[in-house]
């Protein structure tokens, strides 16, 4: 008859106590509890390596931080890995990689790159508006974050106080700016999906102002003013002669 683990207790747990040298109290589906001579207490996943099958440990926290419970959730999720013929080792490395890469792309960061390309694309006056508004109203709240963690909510929160100045203008051109740095970034592999891209209806739309415009009755006297300009230009061409 095969020998199997009976599981740990949460008592068991909080009262192994130290000894002389560290020694490991099993859970069972290779979950254990190593408890060092300096009483602190460590949750170690053991198995057997794709490939290699060579054994190997990998920690998932200590105790009380990572409860029994949650040690046992953790060390279920590397089990399914395996399940799948995934290293849970290197799938860890893998993830750190990714996510300290996340964490580097901060949206002023990848919207430094996109000004950039913007910048021979419009006028200098009109580059110079765009990037003094983004540092005066964007870069303030969302620069530093990492840009799977910009999202709508907040990026409408932070334009509210322009609307409640009645800059519509302004935001529709912020809006529009934003949404251009996002599709960037979905476009370069750095996320996938743009979140803000509805931003915009969450604000009144700025009202057209048309240029005036003249009465049919006012139209002869235009005509005679104009007249009298080209009268005066040919007048003034005829005396350089």
């Amino acid at each position: 008859m095969a020998n199997t683990t009976r599981p740990l207790t949460n008592t068991e747990v909080k009262q192994a106590k130290p000894r002389e040298k560290e020694y490991n109290l099993a859970d069972g589906n290779g979950l254990y509890l190593r408890v060092k001579p300096n009483a602190s207490k460590l949750w170690l996943f053991n198995y057997s390596r794709p490939f290699t099958k060579k054994r190997a440990n990998l920690g998932l926290g200590s105790f009380p931080d990572i409860p029994l419970a949650g040690a046992r959730i953790e060390a279920q999720k590397f089990r399914a890995l395996l399940a799948k013929g995934i290293d849970p080792k290197e799938f860890r490395i893998e993830q750190a990689r990714k996510d300290g890469k996340a964490h580097a792309n901060t949206f002023d960061h990848v919207a430094s790159k996109w000004l950039k390309l913007k910048e021979s694309k419009v006028s200098q006056s009109y580059y110079k508006k765009i990037s003094s508004r983004l540092n005066l109203h964007v870069f303030p709240s969302l620069g530093k974050l990492p840009l799977h963690k910009v999202n709508a909510v907040d990026t409408i929160e932070m334009l509210e106080p322009l609307a409640k100045q009645g800059k519509l203008e302004t935001i529709n051109n912020i809006c529009g700016w934003i949404n251009e740095i996002m599709v960037y970034a979905v476009n370069t592999g750095l996320i996938y999906a743009n979140p803000l891209s509805g931003i915009s209806k969450a604000f009144s739309t700025p009202k057209a102002v048309n240029l005036p415009t003249l009465k049919p009755e006012q139209l002869p006297e235009l005509m005679a003013t104009l007249n009298g300009c080209d009268r005066q230009r040919q007048q003034g061409r005829a005396g350089t002669k």
